[in-house]
């Protein structure tokens, strides 16, 4: 089992296995918890994980360029489903 020194200002160094298995990275939140058994610690997640997705490099990459092609005009925008469905279906038979 791994030993954990406390340090000044009350710091601690999780060794790198137990960073790797609790998927913890620098910069992560932690709680703490005093237990009958001792300090539990948990991540503390402040995105919730049904959304964590969105936050995620390629997702956010795609917002951008998504961005900047709103920004220079190019797309188009449709006033009802129907419109869209026959504006791919005119798309397909062009092609």
């Amino acid at each position: 089992m791994p030993r954990i020194t406390l340090r000044a200002k009350g710091q601690i160094t999780l060794p790198d296995e137990i960073r790797r298995l609790a998927h913890l990275e620098e910069g992560d939140v932690m709680e703490a918890v005093v237990t009958e058994d001792g300090i539990l610690l948990r991540p503390h997640r402040l995105t919730d994980l049904t959304q964590a997705w969105f936050w995620t490099p390629a997702w956010q990459q795609g917002e951008r360029d998504a961005e900047a092609d709103a920004v220079a005009g190019r797309g188009m925008i449709f006033e009802s489903g129907e419109e869209f469905l026959r504006a791919l279906e005119e798309r397909i038979d062009d092609n």
